[in-house]
């Protein structure tokens, strides 16, 4: 349904009302927290020229022009493709979609595809990139409008590639609407975000919608040692390609040695030599071998970039001490995520040093999985020191708390809690000695603290720096 003119000249489109100025579209979301329908007026009084809504406001002013749609979500993600030119068909876009992995295998194909002659964007938890120009990133997945906007940038500088990650968020809220995919990689899925999908079947099912909507003619490529990863590509149009570390698949590879400058595999009947460690990260640089292929690259040409290429900031990143300790930052803020890391770790000292683990859980966020994640430091640390990560608008104590609840006296035995991060970085320091490795996990890349709605400057690297050169 439309009410008002016919033929109205769109110079911009706009979800937050604060952005709408002269001859703008606002389009009117309900969101989590507020509706966009409250601010149709404000949007008006700033100048815009249509509304795209799902309920008509009860007065409709003069000279605008109103569109009413089922639903604004679904069509706000093709209204931006279509307002910024449809970039993605311009462009081989490929998604990564899981719970772990995306940003070390976006990353890792954006480095690989430019070392390859290719100049290529990112779109990342870490940092957006028009090939050298980084454009800091807010969300996993930016929402459709600001999605588009960079997308239309990177096609205008002349991009080819664009890997990006594909959150369970922005999938169900349909950000990612409108935009065609190239192809599409599932690394694997365990329990997280169920403060927003409820169910892990409703997170799985987010996952899945993305493949289920990939066209005829992409390819996706899925992790056949995740029990969900053919569940995923049960549905989709898309060629389906298999990875694998344990079992038969289209794509193989296995471990031939590893240490903690990395490790030499075995991949697709080639051997390489790449500056990783662990399981997790062989599944990784596997889906990135794989997606490579797909996209028409000669297998030899990418294991030979790959073996340049270095992890990504704040994943398994090793700091070593004039002590003969190493200190380990990783992103790992899922029990799945932090299991792996800690049997990446044992994997290299093979019996020979303690691990120390200093861990925590985010605030306002699923209160299911702090209990977990104290369980997985247990089983795999000699000593475990649990502190704050990002508190939000919690109490630390009490997330500290809902990590204990999950431990038997036994348990509690191998564990500290202290409360101040930077406290619990320090303690853990001062207990290893020669050949341990303390992991600090849960904030990887991030250079900040968010207590009470505000960030404060906290980089878990640095403070490990501070105390080598104090």
């Amino acid at each position: 349904m439309t009410a008002g003119p016919a033929d109205v000249n769109i110079t911009g489109v706009d979800i937050d009302s604060r952005r709408v100025s002269a001859g703008h579209l606002f389009v009117a979301i309900r969101g989590t927290q507020t509706d966009g329908h409250q601010y149709i007026a404000k949007a008006v009084e700033q100048g815009a020229a249509a509304i795209l809504c799902e309920e008509l406001p009860q007065t409709l002013a003069d000279g605008v022009a109103y569109i009413q749609v089922p639903s604004t979500e679904a069509a706000v993600g093709i209204v931006a493709t279509i307002f910024h030119g449809c970039p993605s068909e311009h462009m081989k876009l490929v998604g990564v979609t899981g719970t772990n992995g995306k940003t070390t295998i976006a990353t890792l194909l954006f480095h690989l595809f430019r070392r390859l002659g290719h100049k290529c964007g990112l779109l990342s938890t870490v940092c957006n990139y028009i090939e050298d120009e980084p454009i800091p990133a807010s969300h996993t997945t930016p929402d459709a409008i600001e999605l588009n906007t960079l997308l239309e940038r990177m096609m205008q500088e002349g991009c080819e590639y664009v890997f990006m990650e594909c959150s369970s968020h922005a999938i169900a809220q349909q950000r990612i609407g409108g935009l065609t995919f190239a192809g599409g990689i599932f690394t694997n899925l365990t329990r997280d975000h169920l403060d927003y999908h409820k169910t892990v079947e409703n997170y799985r099912n987010a996952k899945k919608k993305f493949f289920d909507d990939l066209p005829k003619g992409a390819f996706a490529i899925t992790n056949a040692d995740d029990k969900n990863g053919l569940f995923m590509v049960q549905n989709t149009k898309a060629a389906v390609k298999t990875y694998s570390v344990r079992q038969m698949a289209d794509f193989r590879a296995r471990i031939i040695e590893c240490h903690f400058e990395g490790m030499y595999l075995e991949m697709d009947g080639r051997e390489v030599g790449v500056q990783f460690i662990g399981k997790f990260n062989v599944s990784n640089l596997l889906a990135v071998y794989a997606t490579a292929v797909m996209l028409g690259k000669q297998p030899d040409d990418v294991l030979v970039v790959m073996s340049t290429l270095k992890s990504v900031a704040g994943r398994l990143e090793p700091i070593h001490s004039p002590e003969g300790w190493t200190a380990v930052v990783d992103y790992a803020h899922t029990p799945d995520a932090l299991e792996n890391v800690l049997r990446a770790i044992h994997e290299v000292l093979d019996g020979k040093g303690h691990v120390i683990t200093v861990c925590g859980a985010g605030g306002n966020r699923d209160k299911g999985k702090r209990p977990l994640m104290a369980q997985e430091a247990v089983k795999q640390s000699d000593r475990v020191i649990i502190t704050s990560d990002n508190p939000r608008f919690e109490e630390p104590q009490d997330i500290i708390n809902d990590m204990l609840a999950g431990l038997d006296a036994k348990q509690m035995k191998k564990v500290l809690t202290i409360a101040d991060r930077r406290e619990a970085i320090r303690a853990a320091a001062m207990m290893a000695q020669k050949g341990d490795v303390i992991l600090i996990a849960g904030k990887g890349h991030e250079d900040y603290q968010e207590i009470k709605g505000v960030k404060h400057h906290f980089d878990d690297r640095e403070e490990v720096r501070k105390i080598i050169n104090s």
